[in-house]
């Protein structure tokens, strides 16, 4: 059954996108961002979504409860710069129903 969620993104100038993303397409936070093209080509999702680059790293807005964080993606996060308590690799956020209403803001380029 094909159904849609709404979130909410804040690209790194500040502009916020409220976007439909797709839950029957095993769709990632980071992929969402690509598809409407609101990061420049080439600075996010450098490593095509394994949680090796950091490049998708947003800060989770709303009081969503997210999957726990995976070694890989909390290893990634120590390495990374402008790493705030609510910060989350984009590729490790999948697109759910439970994730309706997700609000989150890019972080800045490295």
């Amino acid at each position: 059954m094909e159904q849609d969620i709404t979130i909410k993104i804040i690209d790194r100038d500040g502009v916020s996108h409220e976007v439909l993303a797709p839950t029957d397409m095993a769709m990632n936070l980071m992929e969402v961002v690509r598809s409407y093209e609101l990061a420049p080509e080439g600075t996010i999702g450098v490593c095509g979504g394994m949680a090796m680059c950091a490049s998708c790293q947003c800060y989770v807005l709303s009081d969503h409860q997210l999957p726990e964080m995976q070694d890989d993606e909390e290893a990634m996060l120590s390495e990374a710069f402008y790493v705030k308590d609510n910060s989350r690799l984009g590729c490790q956020i999948q697109m759910t129903l439970d994730m309706n209403g997700l609000e989150v803001e890019l972080a800045p380029e490295n």
